[in-house]
Formats: C-alpha cells, structure tokens, sequence
C-alpha cells in the first residue's frame, strides 16, 4: 500500500517548494492542503491512484485545483470517489465550461453504470446552483471551520429514502435564460439529463428569464419538469403580449410559490392588450401554492389590480407592488380582499397616494395589523395626514420588525409622535425615516445644520422614552445610497 501521507510530505512541504510560494504571494501564503493538492496534480496517474487513499482535508483543495486546472481525467476520477453527499458544482462554476462540466458528467455515467458503489463514493446530489461556497471555503481555510457532516446533512437527509446511493441521482440547477452561451450549455445539460431518464432527476426551482427570444424560452422549458419550480422570475418581458406568451407555461408551475414581474408595459385600453391581460390572469389562477407575489412598475395595473386578486387562490405572505400608479379603487380592493389576511410583508415603494383618503391606508393595515413584518411605503408621496391616521393601527402591529417610510414629506411633530406610538413594537428593529419637513427652506433646499439640530431632538426623544432603539434618519428618497444617512441610537438604561 502507498504510503499517502509520506509521499504527499515530499511531494508539498519540500523546503524549496514553500519557499518559492511563499515569495510569490508574501502577504497572501497559501495553505499546505493547498499547496499538496497543486502539488499532486503534478502527476495526475500517482494523484488518481491515490484517491482511495487520501484524506478528507485533501479532497475539496485537489477537486478544485483540478477544476481551474482543468484537469478531466483527475475530474472525473474524483467524481467516482467524492466522499461526500452533495458535489455544489455550482459554487465553482463562474462561466460553464463545457470540458469540466463534461468531465463531471463522465465520472458520473462511470458511477451509474457500476453495479458495486465504490467504498468511499456517498455522492447522491449534483447541486449546480449558485450555493455550496461556504463549503469549498471550509476546506480552503477561508473561514472558521465547520464539520462537513453539518454542510451536508440537509442533502443527505432528502435522499435517506432512496435504496441506492444513485438511483436516482438527483441534479439540481437555477435556470438564468440570458445569453447564449448560457443557453448552449443548458442545451448540453439537458441532452445529457433526457438521455439517462431512468437514473436521473432534474429539479429546477428557481427560473429567471431575461431573454426576449421566446425561441429559446420554449426551448429550455420543454426539457424542464415545470411541477418542480417554486420561484419564477420574468425581467424586461417589457410587453404585456411576451408575458401572455408565456402564460400557458407558468400554468404548468403548479407548485411555485414565488412570482417576480418586472417591469411590464401595455395598455388594458387597448383589446390586445386587454386580451392578453386576461390570458396570463386565467394562469395566475393555477398556482394554488403562491406566497410571494411582487410586481415592479406594472404599468398595465392601474384600475386593474382586482383582476390580478381574484385569480388567487391562496393566502399570501408577501406582496410587493412598485413604482407605478394605482386608483383609489385599487387599494379599496387590495384591502378588501382575503388572500392578504396572513401577510408578513407589504411594500407599496414608489405607488403615489398623496390624493388618496388617508383612511384607505388606514383600513388596509387594520386587515394586516395581527400578522404584518415589514412594511415599506418608501417615495409614496404620504403627508401628516396619512401617518395620522395609521398611528393607532401601527401601534397595534405587534409582529412589525421592519418600518420604512423615506422619501416622504412628514413633519418633526409627526414623526415624534410616530416614534412615541411605536415604541411599545418590542419586535421593531429597523426604523428608516425622512428628514423632517423643517430640515427643508420654502425651495426644498436641505439646511445640515438644522437637520443636525432635529437629530439631536429625536435622540432626546428617544432617550425620553426610555427603551433602546435604533433609527436611521435619511435626506435621501434611497435609505441604503449617500453619506447622509444619521443613526440614532440612546445610551442604554441602567
């Protein structure tokens, strides 16, 4: 038997070896399991014959060397011995490149045709995803270290049931119809995948499409089992016909649970669109498991937000709609209607209700108060008589742990009397608030220093009240962009 641990010693931590890479990267050293796995590859025959044999610690260092390296045959012999539950291929893979992928792909019908497993080999999920970097950076020492057992058991746990280790191999991928390159490689994934049926499953959960060539969408999706996807997201579709195109397909989504739409242009004035409006609507009525509905700058939902809510067919927990203009009727039915009684998050960002009556808002967060989480009314155009008439209700939100309203035109007395109503919130852990009124001239011209005069009054404020608490308070309609963002936070209580 090859002594393992003496051949590496010679062949990574040579005096000459380490002092070489050393002076290469002074201020960046790289690690000795680092270091004898490059090593390794040297000879790639002496490095796959060894894989029976070597350590754990080496096994993630040396596949990912060999993967920038390039190296398929030392690949595809690493597949047929990966000590581990889940390969996260996906946490490597930057651009496919097809030589890698298809080395992969070999170790993998090697694996499949064998009827005795090999000893080592617990390989049951091919993770293709963007996930699975904390993994590669546990073994390369880029954090704190974690068992493997603890990255892994979740894979091992959903595959328990299967009687052989690869029957079937499960396959996970996040779709991305961008480019075609992309599109290219999944053509090559998905040949491969049709042509193993009976040993493999592909399970697509995530689906964002950017594409605007509805050839390849119909393409891809033909080869996607669509009852697996639980989130879809559709960008720049820009028209409300690209989307009614698609609505026979998101039919079939049976079991998705999150929908993202942004942004989508048309006119239900005019028939076409009014046609095709209908055609994706009858589909929405399919989906008897979403949670998450969010829509940016749905232009075609002005006077038409009813006909999107009652194709619902369950409860939500979140609905996000933004940057677009609604009617009075629009919130009188968003606040009337039963799929939002569990909400956890509403988000109206960019929705003008400065003519609206105050009371409407008022309404719609007494339906919510028992569940709601996160409330976002950011650039809604709300003035003192709004937040007045929502400061009891929003006292009753027991459950609220995110509250933001920049970009809005409130007052210093308002907004006092916003932090004293909700103060008794013991869950409110993010407060993002504008600038008072009074920080602005007649022209709308910021003055620092009495915004600065203000700050130091909201921290009294605070302090009056007693309980710790943090709040950000921004000029700019952006919380999260500038310099000008104020956080104020009173001196705990002894």
């Amino acid at each position: 038997m090859i002594d393992l641990r003496r051949m590496l010693c010679s062949l990574a931590f040579s005096q000459d070896s380490i002092q070489r890479r050393v002076m290469m990267s002074a201020y960046n050293p790289p690690r000795l399991v680092n270091l004898a796995a490059m090593s390794l590859l040297r000879d790639e025959a002496l490095a796959i014959s060894s894989l029976e044999y070597l350590p754990m610690e080496l096994y993630s260092p040396l596949f990912m060397a060999a993967f920038f390296g390039r190296h398929s045959e030392t690949l595809k012999a690493m597949v047929q011995a990966w000590p581990f539950a889940c390969l996260p291929l996906g946490g490597l893979m930057q651009k496919p490149h097809q030589g890698t992928i298809q080395a992969v792909l070999d170790g993998l019908d090697v694996l499949l045709a064998q009827k005795v497993h090999p000893r080592r080999c617990k390989l049951r999920v091919l993770d293709l995803r963007n996930t699975g970097q904390d993994f590669w950076n546990m073994w390369s020492g880029d954090m704190d270290h974690v068992s493997s057992s603890s990255l892994m058991v979740p894979v091992a746990e959903d595959m328990s049931r299967t009687k052989h280790p690869l029957t079937p191999l499960v396959v996970y991928i996040e779709l991305c119809l961008k480019t075609k390159t992309l599109i290219k490689f999944l053509t090559y994934l998905f040949r491969w995948v049709e042509q193993r049926k009976g040993s493999i499953h592909l399970c697509c959960k995530k689906i964002k499409i950017i594409s605007r060539s509805k050839e390849n969408i119909k393409k891809i999706l033909s080869m996607v089992k669509l009852n697996c996807v639980q989130e879809v997201e559709l960008c720049k579709t820009q028209k409300l016909s690209t989307l009614a195109k698609f609505a026979s397909l998101l039919g079939k989504m049976r079991n998705v649970q999150r929908l993202l739409l942004s942004p989508i242009h048309g006119s239900v004035a005019e028939e076409q669109d009014h046609q095709a409006l209908l055609q994706f609507t009858s589909q929405i009525f399919r989906l008897q498991y979403l949670q998450d509905l969010r829509m940016e700058g749905p232009s075609f939902l002005e006077g038409r937000l009813n006909q999107m809510l009652r194709c619902l067919r369950t409860s939500l927990y979140n609905i996000s709609i933004t940057n677009c203009l609604l009617t009075e009727s629009d919130l009188t039915h968003l606040s009337q209607c039963w799929n939002i009684c569990q909400l956890k998050g509403l988000n109206l960002n960019g929705v003008t209700l400065t003519n609206f009556h105050p009371e409407l808002l008022q309404v719609l967060l007494e339906k919510v108060a028992g569940t709601l989480e996160e409330l976002d009314l950011n650039l809604c155009g709300i003035m003192d008589s709004h937040v007045k008439a929502i400061l009891p209700v929003l006292s009753s939100c027991s459950q609220l742990r995110v509250l933001s309203i920049c970009g809005n035109l409130i007052s210093m007395t308002v907004l006092e009397s916003l932090l004293r109503h909700t103060d008794g919130l013991s869950d409110l852990s993010l407060e993002l608030y504008p600038a008072p009124r009074e920080s602005y001239s007649s022209l709308g011209i910021l003055h620092q220093e009495r915004l600065a005069q203000l700050k130091a009054e909201l921290w009294e404020i605070l302090t009056d009240l007693g309980r710790p608490r943090k709040i950000w308070v921004s000029p700019s309609p952006c919380p999260h962009c500038g310099d000008d963002m104020y956080y104020i936070e009173p001196p705990k209580t002894q």
